[in-house]
């Protein structure tokens, strides 16, 4: 193995980075709490105007353990997450974990087959969801385990006078939940904490299972990731050594969505595990980012490549002061020299002192284990490793290392390493291997390289996947989808270029004999897609073809028609 740690540039002019950390020995929920204990008033999140402490948060989720408690959850049961950023998601994440059960973190917009896909690989038995989501669950309820849904309403957070705005605009649009509906609502479920005395808090050890979170990995196919109390908060020591101009009380736009490991793992964790403020929006929009960076002045933010050419194009940033910046961080998808270029730019002439830092990980180490230094810059590169964090090059599916700036596979070990695939033994064994140093490597299915200083430089993927605006797609799943219906004889689905999202979904279907090619039919598919793809997944366009390409061995040849597209586009 490289001693790439001994050399890691990482010494500069924003002060020392350590080489090595000890690391927190106790769950997500202890570390928060020490934090509270230190800082009782210091503010832990805001959220639509209203602010919340230390003290009043480990309340909350302590009221909220007890009413898991007394709905029967219980030490090592899977609870479903399915909420933006909002308190009611901070408040349940970290109960989960002080009664000892697993965060099972999923995406509220899901599609219904992905919902019960979700619910059951986990064999959840509560989930939690917001008041527009429930028709969605109720739906495909009666095919899981659950016993308990929980329903959250945005306007419960909110204080009256915005409240009062948001009921006259967004909750009219809300489909009202049937009177005596079997849901517990997010206030009685709450006030079942009086039924709870004791005993609610587990004891859990730090690498004892605590989030699941969703991914392709290496061969397309979703599967739960177990990550551990242990991953998280090294995750988070890692991130603020890394940034030693952090200070405690610190603002962190935490608009990256929690059931992803940018988001939870650094937006969120790391901030409430370090003493941080984060600004949580629960909606997603350029628009709404921009604005909340300059209303609370916030210190760090970090975003996709797309959202960050959206803020190019914005004319509410003109004029805007980011003088508060002291980080801003980029990931989920690489940025382009192009790109990054623009957006110093756009720093430069907003008063910025920073330049936008990108980073490079996987779900299955949380998220980011490796950032380019404040003070060091390598065109392409995707940065250094974190403390106690080990990358190293080798000749694909083997423990081979190349020499520097040769290409081959991108290997990482570090205590932020996930525990398992869940139910995916096999996968498990494939992509977590010890080699002769002792350490447990994950074969992440990147391509890259790495100079003699340690600078890491991501070149592809070994895996056909697309990325659209920073969430990972993976054709095969819906091209499964497609071909279940039952006027599709084959299909392949390609990412093709686009200037806002990087890449969108295109379909190409070849239909059954008899079947007219038709708009109709066309949306047809689409509502087939709709009800089984989330949002972000959905194709843009179907192309019907008499034949598709094959390979020699028989196999659709999607390279062909990425090449086709490209050139269209040229």
């Amino acid at each position: 193995m490289k001693e790439i740690q001994a050399k890691t540039p990482w010494r500069g002019s924003m002060g020392d980075v350590p080489m090595h950390i000890d690391y927190f020995e106790g769950s997500m929920f202890e570390a928060v709490e020490k934090i509270a204990a230190a800082c009782p008033d210091s503010i832990a999140f805001d959220f639509m105007g209203k602010s919340t402490s230390y003290r009043k948060f480990v309340q909350g989720v302590e009221t909220c353990a007890k009413a898991l408690k007394t709905i029967g959850i219980r030490e090592g049961d899977k609870v479903t997450i399915a909420l933006p950023n909002c308190p009611q998601a901070l408040y349940m994440f970290y109960a989960v974990n002080l009664v000892g059960a697993v965060a099972n973190m999923i995406h509220p917009l899901s599609a219904e087959k992905e919902i019960e896909f979700y619910l059951n690989e986990s064999e959840s038995l509560t989930a939690i969801t917001l008041d527009q989501f429930y028709h969605k669950f109720e739906r495909i309820r009666q095919n899981t385990k659950v016993v308990n849904i929980i329903i959250a309403s945005i306007k419960d957070e909110l204080s009256k006078p915005i409240k009062a705005g948001y009921m006259l605009t967004e909750g009219r649009r809300i489909e009202r939940i049937p009177e005596g509906a079997p849901v517990i609502l997010w206030k009685d479920f709450l006030r079942l904490s009086k039924h709870c005395f004791y005993n609610y808090k587990v004891q859990r050890a730090s690498d004892d299972p605590a989030v699941i979170l969703y991914s392709g990995g290496t061969t397309g196919t979703t599967k739960g990731i177990v990550l551990t109390n242990k991953n998280f908060n090294a995750l988070g020591q890692q991130v603020i050594a890394a940034n030693p101009m952090f200070r405690p009380g610190d603002r962190m736009l935490a608009a990256m969505p929690i059931f992803h490991g940018f988001g939870l793992g650094v937006c969120i964790h790391t901030m409430l595990s370090q003493g941080g403020r984060c600004v949580l929006v629960p909606r997603f929009t350029p628009e709404s980012y921009a604005k909340q960076i300059v209303k609370y002045r916030c210190n760090f933010i970090a975003g996709v490549p797309t959202l960050y050419e959206a803020l190019l194009r914005l004319p509410g940033m003109d004029g805007a002061d980011l003088s508060c910046l002291k980080g801003v961080f980029s990931g989920g998808d690489s940025l382009s020299a192009e790109l990054k270029k623009k957006f110093d730019k756009f720093l430069y002439d907003h008063h910025a002192t920073v330049q936008v830092r990108e980073g490079y990980g996987t779900t299955e180490t949380v998220t980011a284990c490796c950032l380019t230094p404040a003070h060091m810059y390598r065109e392409g590169s995707i940065g250094l490793p974190f403390p106690d964090i080990y990358i190293k090059i080798v000749k694909p599916g083997t423990d081979e290392e190349l020499p520097y700036g040769q290409e081959g596979e991108i290997l990482l070990a570090g205590p932020t390493v996930m525990k398992e695939y869940m139910g995916h033994p096999e996968e498990t064994e494939k992509t977590l291997r010890t080699h002769d140093d002792g350490l447990t490597w994950v074969y992440t299915g990147d391509l890259g390289t790495m100079d003699e200083q340690g600078f890491v430089y991501f070149r592809g993927r070994a895996k056909r996947m697309i990325v659209s605006s920073g969430y990972n797609i993976y054709p095969a799943q819906i091209e499964n989808i497609l071909d279940a219906h039952e006027s599709v004889l084959m299909s392949c689905v390609i990412g093709v270029p686009d200037s806002y999202r990087m890449q969108k979904v295109k379909a190409f279907v070849k239909l059954m004999p008899g079947v007219a090619a038709d708009e109709e039919m066309k949306k047809t598919l689409m509502e087939h897609c709709r009800r089984n793809i989330a949002k972000y997944a959905m194709p843009c366009d179907i192309e019907f073809r008499e034949e598709l390409p094959k390979t020699l061995v028989g196999k659709v040849a999607y390279r062909m028609l990425e090449e086709e597209e490209l050139k269209k586009n040229a």
